[in-house]
């Protein structure tokens, strides 16, 4: 069986190993080594990349109690190659898995509840929890992950007896069979877990939750360690440092300047809102009674308000009011009756228009490809 070197130092970055076999597989071919430091996925951390000689490795898997290395080049059968493991991702990964480590922990020893749900994606991870937690709770949580992060603290790991097993006291979202790998951070947490870890919570360098919600009757929080931190803290520290210089302001006073600005759009809104209806009015006064149709096309008016300047129109008329903002070919349009079924005319009007849409018997509503020139001909002979 291959030698598994990640057990014995996570942070074997490379090695010489020597192949043992190498198939035709699915995109590629799978490799057996007869020692690794390649991770395959388990314990929700994802597999290790990287390369075997020149070969690239693109997953990692346990199979059949084998570890497979799957390529997208092929290896000589016998031949010892240097293998290189993608070190930043690994040692990314290995931070957030024992951040999770220490905030799951401190969760169950302060709170007695358990983590049922873990993924560690590439720009979070996230932990289900039994239990709901307050927003209290949840600070109190990071606090002191953190204090765990900056004492230092070596992370130990064991494959207890199955009798030294039977007399410990750990976590585990799963009934484990044969061999179990325990992971200790003292006065924190023991764990279950099969993937690697850094050796000591320094390492992790910082541990920050995002953002929590209710889920299935307890609460999924979103955390980030280390490099991962660090990157989420740049992301969000040039998107402030954005929004300071639009506005002017501060940054530490961007929140403040932002609410302003929504407030005073608010308030332009509203007003413009009253302006259109002004318009509307205005627009109305100028339509000339009539036994046909009305076709208006107008760009400045909302929909709200185009829909008002409808409702004006088939008073004015005893066919169609119609009323169409856009450029020729991409037309929106907005058409009312007081004497006619709209819905079942929709299909004639479509095809007149060159449009799509329905509504009611009263007003339909949708898009047209034809020119203006081309509307204003059908609906001036249009008749119900």
């Amino acid at each position: 069986m291959t030698e598994r070197l990640y057990y014995k130092d996570s942070h074997l970055a490379e090695f010489d190993a020597a192949v043992l076999s190498c198939e035709k597989a699915r995109n590629g071919y799978a490799v057996v080594l007869d020692r690794t430091a390649f991770f395959p996925e388990g314990g929700g951390q994802s597999a290790d990349t990287g390369k075997i000689g020149a070969a690239d490795v693109t997953d990692v898997r346990e199979e059949g109690g084998e570890i497979r290395h799957f390529t997208a080049q092929p290896v000589e059968p016998g031949r010892e190659y240097r293998c290189r493991i993608d070190w930043d991702t690994r040692f990314s990964r290995m931070q957030n898995h024992s951040g999770e480590h220490i905030v799951s922990g401190l969760v169950h020893k302060l709170y007695g509840y358990d983590n049922v749900g873990f993924h560690m994606g590439e720009e979070c991870v996230t932990i289900d929890f039994n239990g709901e937690l307050t927003k209290a709770q949840l600070g109190e949580t990071e606090r002191l992950a953190n204090e765990a992060v900056t004492a230092n603290l070596d992370i130990v790991t064991a494959f207890p007896s199955p009798d030294e097993l039977d007399r410990m006291n750990y976590r585990s979202k799963k009934e484990l069979a044969g061999s179990v790998r325990i992971v200790t951070i003292p006065g924190v947490d023991v764990c279950a877990c099969c993937a690697p870890h850094v050796a000591a919570t320094g390492e992790i360098g910082l541990v920050k939750l995002l953002s929590s919600m209710r889920h299935r009757g307890g609460v999924r929080i979103e955390m980030v360690c280390g490099s991962t931190a660090l990157a989420d803290y740049r992301q969000k520290h040039e998107s402030v440092a954005a929004v300071s210089a639009v506005l002017s302001a501060k940054q530490a006073e961007v929140l403040h300047a932002v609410e302003r600005t929504l407030e005073e759009n608010e308030r332009l809104k509203y007003k413009c809102g009253e302006l259109a209806m002004e318009l509307v009015r205005l627009k109305a006064q100028t339509l000339e009674q009539t036994r046909g149709n009305i076709c208006i096309f107008d760009n400045t008016l909302p929909d709200n308000a185009r829909r008002e300047l409808v409702n004006a129109a088939v008073k004015k008329c005893s066919g169609v009011a119609a009323v169409f903002s856009g450029s020729d070919g991409d037309y929106r349009y907005i058409i009312g009756s007081a004497s006619a079924d709209l819905r079942a005319a929709a299909k004639v009007i479509n095809a007149g228009i060159g449009g799509r849409g329905g509504g009611s018997p009263e007003m339909i509503q949708g898009s047209a490809s034809k020119s203006r020139w081309e509307i204003q001909e059908f609906l001036s002979n249009f008749c119900i």
